[in-house]
């Protein structure tokens, strides 16, 4: 079975290049976010953790586990991907692109829907809570426009 979000993970890479496992996590999380807010539908319907450092999507992990560095991504097929779907990523790879990946498991360890998903949980443990699409939509939908900023 095809998983949209190998597209995604696809075209992150093709678009901003290699970069390490956690990073790329993290981009896929703030994808599917803002395409909650703008696009008014999940961007793939693969669910998302809050895990000890940030939003994992365990589909991916089980893909990448072992690799600090990703270059490639043989599954996906980013041109399956709309115009819509496109652009919401390349706004997202625009505003947090340049971050490190250190900087945004620590920009998601503010946002609500991580700490509300880790509730009961403490700070080191691994966590397998859901991120709910509802909670990143009421969420992200609460903070200042970015797409094309």
């Amino acid at each position: 079975m095809k998983h949209q979000i190998d597209n995604v993970v696809q075209y992150i890479l093709k678009k901003a290049g290699p970069m390490s496992a956690m990073k790329l996590q993290k981009l896929v999380y703030y994808c599917q976010a803002w395409s909650l807010v703008w696009d008014e539908e999940q961007l793939f319907k693969d669910e998302i953790q809050a895990w000890a450092n940030g939003p994992v999507a365990p589909y991916l992990y089980k893909k990448h586990k072992g690799q600090f560095k990703i270059t490639t991504w043989k599954d996906g097929d980013a041109s399956k991907l709309t115009k819509k779907q496109k652009e919401t990523i390349d706004a997202v790879i625009k505003f947090y692109g340049d971050m490190n990946s250190q900087k945004l498991s620590d920009l998601t360890h503010g946002e609500q829907p991580w700490i509300n998903a880790r509730k009961g949980l403490d700070a080191l443990d691994r966590g397998e809570h859901t991120i709910s699409v509802a909670d990143m939509e009421e969420y992200y939908s609460s903070l200042p426009a970015r797409k094309h900023a």
